[in-house]
């Protein structure tokens, strides 16, 4: 087998590893993915040291990649909560072992990390 064969076409998978290699956005993928429906303030509180401004434009990207979706609820104050794609829920499983990886090499156990999946 010649190393031509072996060799894969990753020109589709530019636009989501873009989306996906930035800070913070695969903890908040695992945060929103360990809550199910989670409102930003309780990202924010889950994911200690991000700003605002970095959370807003993370959601932003991982909406229009198709990971995130947001519900914007009729009530006043205005009420919004995040949820997973189907998408985002496989993507979710498939970073999962990474994630577990990065907390074996620090030492931490899953129970000890708000943001393992």
């Amino acid at each position: 087998m010649s190393l031509e064969s072996e060799e894969e076409c990753l020109c589709p998978l530019e636009g989501i590893i873009e989306v996906i290699s930035k800070k913070w956005a695969l903890l908040v993928i695992a945060v929103i993915g360990n809550r199910g429906k989670i409102r930003f303030s309780e990202i924010m509180r889950e994911l200690p040291g991000i700003s605002p401004k970095t959370l807003t434009e993370r959601l932003r990207e991982l909406e229009a990649a198709g990971l995130v979706k947001r519900k914007i609820y009729p009530e006043v104050p205005p009420r919004v909560e995040y949820s997973l794609t189907e998408d985002g829920v496989e993507l979710r499983k498939l970073i999962k072992p990474l994630l577990e990886w990065v907390a074996s090499r620090k030492g931490l156990r899953s129970n000890q990390s708000p943001c393992l999946i």
